[in-house]
């Protein structure tokens, strides 16, 4: 294969990453609205370590499993800012503070 086969292999594969990725945030909307709805915390730091260890049992390189670590780390920052907005709704950022305003501040 020339450069161009192998450019075009990425963009098949960025095209299946991020169809992946929306899958996984449509998920993530679904967990917020169920911590929403049990007044679970958004930031789950063991659950956070249960998937980066999950994923990188399961790489088989050629990623290095720290590289593959911060990539899913990046990724779920996003899907914590996702569950955020599930969680408060950017409605109520914009009127001001929020009943979730109010507990942190408490």
């Amino acid at each position: 294969m020339d450069i161009s086969d192998w450019r075009k292999k990425i963009d098949e594969l960025d095209r299946q990453l991020a169809a992946l990725l929306n899958e996984r945030a449509a998920a993530a909307v679904e967990i917020g609205r169920l911590k929403r709805n049990t007044s679970l915390p958004i930031y789950e730091p063991e659950r956070e370590r249960e998937v980066i260890a999950n994923v990188q049992r399961s790489n088989t390189g050629p990623l290095a499993e720290r590289d593959l670590g911060q990539i899913y780390e990046r990724i779920m920052d996003v899907m914590r800012s996702i569950q955020k907005h599930e969680i408060v709704p950017d409605s109520e950022v914009a009127s001001g503070s929020s009943d979730l305003d109010s507990q942190l501040n408490d």
